[in-house]
């Protein structure tokens, strides 16, 4: 029996779309696990958000949570994250309100920034990217730190904004500079459970039923940005995105512990890292049932929304990418835990060292939701979860 790991196991779940199935299907697998998580002893399972893509059916997180907490006990539900920007703060504050009066400590509010700010970041004085560490690197322009593959940044979308992000704005009722209301839109949402709101000419505000029924309150970023900061000045848990982001995961944590203050909520900083991760019994098992990730991949990094995923089969017979286009997704391959269970807990742990990770959240996606069951199993079992 494994020797139990003294840090916890998460699942963070997209709600994918395989080939031939349909979003009802996608949404009952992820119920299904759940349950499953659950039962093996993981602590808590979140749920990202996704718009507009065929091969995503999670774009409504606070609802699918509702029922995941119904079909489970214990586990902890929620959002990593809740898109700020995508909603006005009150109807947040409501939704997850009637959750967490529901389900009183099981639930958790993730806080995501996404948007165009008014002004470029540069001008407004944000840090400029913070200097590559002091590392090996390797042809393709990873660097390894303390065992960690950490890869080159890439671009994302290549050099054109997709067309579809500017329809998915205008539907979500985004504009310009909005992202520069995040750290209010935050403070309005907490306010509102503490119930310490005051309304712009000082008139009192109750928002039933969150007012008192304060959810675990997160930060989710993917660089050292406004996020992390924010995580930090507010003495909150942050999520680093390694399986998002990965170039710019310890930049991220590290801006994070440096901002961090004390507070209510936390008298040290803790963070949680995510990861891409596929188990199964053999390697050789694991890197077939993970085919399809790369074209997957690349539906999502050039603008054009997830694509259904892959059957093993049909994703061995597509054309190979071209270098260019290979390259736009290459940190992502580069980053995913693939392998047998001694292989991918071993990849995990390096993980935690190289970010002092107080947690880790693993998301999986294969065509078959049997091979996701038996992956979550399989970590479960190797990490020596109860």
């Amino acid at each position: 029996m494994p020797k139990p790991s003294a840090v916890p196991l998460s699942v963070l779940d997209l709600s994918p779309v395989s080939a031939g199935q349909t979003a009802a299907d996608a949404l009952r697998n992820s119920i299904a696990l759940a349950v499953s998580a659950e039962a093996l002893g993981y602590s808590r399972y979140w749920l990202a958000e996704h718009h507009l893509s065929p091969g995503v059916a999670g774009s409504a997180p606070h609802v699918l949570s509702a029922l995941i907490a119904a079909a489970t006990s214990s586990i902890r539900v929620g959002t990593a994250a809740t898109i700020l920007g995508n909603y006005r703060p009150v109807q947040i504050a409501e939704n997850i309100g009637t959750l967490s009066a529901l389900y009183p400590g099981r639930v958790d509010l993730g806080f995501g920034r996404s948007g165009v700010p008014k002004v470029p970041a540069e001008e407004a004085g944000a840090p400029a990217p913070l200097a590559p560490s002091p590392a090996s690197s390797g042809p393709s322009g990873n660097r390894v730190v303390d065992g960690l593959v950490i890869p080159a940044p890439r671009p994302l979308f290549g050099r054109k904004f997709p067309e579809r992000f500017q329809v998915q704005a205008d539907l979500l009722g985004r504009v310009a500079g909005d992202a520069d209301n995040f750290e209010n839109d935050v403070q309005d949402i907490i306010a509102f459970f503490a119930g310490e709101y005051r309304a712009a000419q000082g008139t009192e505000v109750t928002v039933h039923p969150a007012q008192g029924n304060a959810p675990g309150f997160w930060i989710h970023g993917s660089s050292a940005g406004p996020s992390a900061r924010l995580a930090g000045k507010l003495g909150l848990p942050f999520g680093a995105n390694y399986h998002v982001a990965p170039a710019a995961v310890l930049e991220s944590v590290g801006e994070y512990r440096s901002h961090f203050k004390p507070s209510a909520t936390l008298a040290e900083p803790y963070v949680a890292v995510s990861a891409d991760v596929v188990v199964a019994e053999t390697e050789s098992r694991a890197r077939t049932i993970a085919a399809g990730y790369a074209d997957w991949v690349h539906s999502i990094r050039t603008g054009r929304g997830a694509i259904p995923y892959p059957a093993p089969g049909d994703a061995e017979r597509r054309p190979e990418l071209e270098p260019a286009e290979a390259d736009l997704i290459q940190d992502r391959l580069d980053t995913r835990f693939v392998g047998d269970p001694v292989q991918v807990a071993e990849g995990l742990r390096t993980l935690q060292r190289a970010t002092g990770a107080n947690e880790l959240l693993v998301t999986t996606i294969t065509h078959h939701q049997a091979d996701r069951v038996r992956s979550q199993e399989l970590l479960a079992q190797a990490w020596g979860l109860s």
